[in-house]
């Protein structure tokens, strides 16, 4: 093994010794580490888990478990309104749409109506057919819209099995599949995708009936679809979901909704509200609503998405997400009266000119980085030495400079090469988050902030020898010493060409002791510096300009 190398992983050990003494590692390799240039680290922690207006989904299952009734339940949820009767029309599902084949199958015998109202008996099993419509014997074209209904027995498939009948068009030389069903039995199928059946009866009832209002009031008007089958409306999957306990809740509560002056109210819902529910005009930034408003939540806490995070994300992914421009270097948050955030702050530094602001949306925001909500609190890890680029000799100290704000238990962790992470020690914060470390690196090292959950990216501060020329000149020779003892290490001179370019005119290595002496004939009035590059950690040491005199 070259002796240089040995001496770097000697230095290299020195300086682990020094970080074990002193802690244990902090960010072990199953935290997350941000990537090197990824900007600071910002940390997302929060409450709840979906938009938080209106029913609780978690809160509604304490209440439950409280003793509470589905009739409290709602009124708690939605102050204001009463529940009412109404039998609900049929409802229509879109199922698919701007599709170039759909395949409808049943286990049985089922038939199929076109518009001319001619009506087809297709064999049990799938029928595929484009929008030319040609599934009839022979493969005769049928005039669109197709009408499917199930033969008894058997229920209607499209991807999963359906209730009801399904219509089928064609819109635009492409198809759209909708699911005509009685409302109660879209329930069936909608209610076990929002809540598991495992939960207590009077939550359960409590869903149903939200679900049930919700999909009344939401109606799409003079569309051709009442509904959607996904969050856009309400998770709505069919036959493949029903359950017992959850199908009893619907027919529990068939045909009871929330009513508020008259109207079927707009019974909002999500999972988890993180201790309060928020008001629609600060959520959303719409006109108040009466019933959905902000209401303590307190068994809510059941919920594991009561409290959420840290979620670490870079300012580059940060910046990636929400397509700005620049480099983040900061965040705060700004709220609005239901304690939540209004929106994000970001401190931009563009590619030229000064730092700007950027206010994003909270909602945005909560997209982008597929937070669990809006109420959430930012913190962060920023770590950038005084002179990244700009190599040190060994022995000297540098400054590193950060902003550590809303994160708790950050160490500083140091990385020499061909080493590990090593804790340097705890840091501490100046009142308005800044942090200012001296560091002495004994090779090239790497240093980062870290908790135990996550490391910001990571600066590396290079390291070159000490390199010290002779102040008596040696006849025909160029003479030194570098530090640390580095045996071996390659020596070159260089001498400036006319055209500002340097070109090696003689070569020599650093002996045992340190020294170094290159044999070389200077011509007097031409420039000359001395590099020393043991590589292997070590960053070239690289000596001031000198002219040579006769």
């Amino acid at each position: 093994m070259p002796r240089r190398l040995l001496a770097l992983l000697a230095a290299a050990a020195a300086l682990l010794a020094v970080g074990s003494a002193r802690a244990a590692s902090v960010c072990s390799t199953s935290c997350y580490q941000a990537p090197a240039g990824s900007g600071p680290l910002f940390m997302f922690s929060g409450h709840g888990w979906g938009h938080g207006i209106g029913m609780s989904q978690y809160g509604a299952y304490g209440y439950a478990l409280h003793g509470w009734s589905f009739q409290q339940i709602l009124a708690h949820y939605y102050p204001g309104t009463a529940l009412s009767s109404t039998a609900g029309a049929p409802i229509r599902v879109l199922l698919a749409d701007r599709k170039k084949k759909l395949t409808i199958s049943s286990t049985v015998p089922f038939t199929v109506t076109d518009g001319t109202g001619r009506t087809t008996t297709l064999a049990a099993g799938p029928v595929s057919f484009g929008p030319e419509l040609a599934l009839a014997a022979g493969g005769q074209a049928l005039t669109a819209p197709l009408t499917f209904q199930a033969g008894a027995g058997g229920p209607l498939s499209l991807t999963r099995p359906y209730r009801g009948q399904i219509q089928v068009d064609v819109v635009d030389g492409k198809l759209r599949a909708v699911n005509i069903v009685p409302l109660e039995q879209y329930l069936y199928g909608v209610v076990p995708a929002e809540m598991p059946s495992t939960w207590a009866p009077e939550a359960l009832k409590a869903q149903a009936v939200a679900a049930r209002s919700y999909a009344l009031a939401t109606r799409l008007a003079a569309a051709p679809f009442d509904v959607y089958s996904d969050t856009r409306s309400q998770m709505y999957l069919g036959l493949s979901v029903e359950s017992p306990a959850l199908s009893a809740a619907v027919d529990a509560t068939k045909h009871q909704v929330v009513m508020f002056n008259g109207k079927v109210a707009t019974t909002y819902f999500s999972s988890s509200s993180g201790g309060e529910t928020i008001s629609i005009a600060d959520a959303w930034g719409v006109a108040p609503t009466p019933y959905l408003i902000a209401v303590a939540d307190p068994y809510d806490s059941i919920s594991p998405y009561h409290n959420w995070g840290p979620v670490p994300v870079t300012a580059q992914k940060i910046g990636a997400a929400l397509k700005v421009q620049g480099s983040i270097m900061d965040a705060s948050t700004t709220l609005n009266g239901s304690g939540r955030v209004n929106v994000l702050n970001l401190l931009m530094l563009p590619p030229f000119g000064a730092m700007t602001q950027t206010a994003v949306p909270a909602g945005t925001v909560e997209g982008a980085l597929g937070l669990r909500s809006t109420w959430f609190n930012v913190g962060i890890l920023s770590l950038v030495p005084s002179a990244a680029s700009v190599p040190i000799p060994y022995g000297s100290s540098i400054q590193l400079t950060g902003l550590v704000r809303g994160v708790a238990g950050v160490s500083l962790e140091a990385r020499p090469v061909a080493g590990t992470w090593q804790p340097v020690g705890p840091i501490a914060t100046a009142a308005d988050g800044t942090v200012q470390l001296t560091e002495q690196p004994q090779i090239t090292t790497d240093y980062r902030l870290a908790t135990a959950s996550a490391a910001a990216a990571y600066v590396r501060v290079k390291v070159t020898p000490a390199v010290q020329l002779s102040s008596t000149p040696t006849p025909g020779a160029v003479t030194g010493t570098e530090q640390p003892v580095l045996p071996a290490a390659p020596v070159t001179v260089q001498q400036q060409g006319s055209d500002g370019k340097w070109t090696i005119v003689a070569t020599g290595a650093v002996a045992d002791d340190g020294s170094f002496s290159v044999p070389v004939q200077l011509t007097a009035g031409s420039t000359y510096r001395v590099v020393v590059a043991p590589g292997s950690g070590w960053w070239p040491a690289t000596t001031a300009s000198l002219t040579a005199v006769g």
